[in-house]
């Protein structure tokens, strides 16, 4: 059960509905928003961000799917861990790809520059303090530098949200993989495809 009351679509703000138009979505498209709709001017300014970093993205929605679901097993988002989105799916996102980021540094179906989004994406999540000059002149191997700003700013709200969701405990609609105690993984569970 969530640890805080979720809010109806009806009785959201009416700019809150405007922007996402919930009846066009299911209860798990409207994500936190039915949790985070008790503070509409906050999240409206939250999803003005993340619609920014989603239309102006330069990284490929590839790349960023499988960094999203490497931070949110070490969030232990169990939301974030079960969603696939499709756009990622259609820029190339398999389940194989996902089994991949159990041992991503191993993996011989994920690219040197996957690699090193998954390895700077693993470390904000996890001790951000080992990135170093080091690991940023790994992703200037691969990304210009708008690209490793916008990969930093993606990772910042992965693991921010994330680590909210995880606490929120939004399990309700999710597939009985991510219902149980413990630790859960995005790989090799079941899933929910949303656009």
């Amino acid at each position: 059960m969530t640890r805080v009351a979720k809010i109806a679509p009806e009785d959201w703000d009416p700019r809150l509905r405007a922007a996402l138009k919930p009846e066009d979505r299911t209860e798990i498209e409207q994500g936190m928003i039915r949790f985070l709709a008790h503070c509409p001017d906050h999240v409206l300014g939250m999803m003005q961000f993340a619609g920014a970093l989603k239309v102006h993205r330069q990284l490929p929605e590839k790349l960023v799917e499988l960094v999203r679901l490497r931070i949110a097993f070490f969030n232990q988002c169990r939301s974030c861990m079960a969603i696939r989105y499709t756009d990622a799916m259609e820029d190339g996102v398999t389940e194989d790809l996902v089994c991949s980021l159990e041992r991503p540094q191993e993996a011989e179906n994920l690219t040197p520059a996957e690699k090193a989004a998954i390895k700077f994406g693993e470390a904000f999540a996890t001790d951000h303090l080992r990135i170093d000059e080091k690991m940023y002149a790994g992703l200037r191997e691969h990304f210009s530098e708008s690209e490793i700003v916008e990969l930093g700013m993606t990772c910042a709200f992965f693991v921010g949200f994330g680590r909210l969701a995880a606490t929120l405990h939004m399990v309700e609609e999710l597939p009985d993989a991510f219902k149980r105690e413990g630790v859960v993984a995005p790989w090799g569970e079941e899933r929910v495809v949303v656009r």
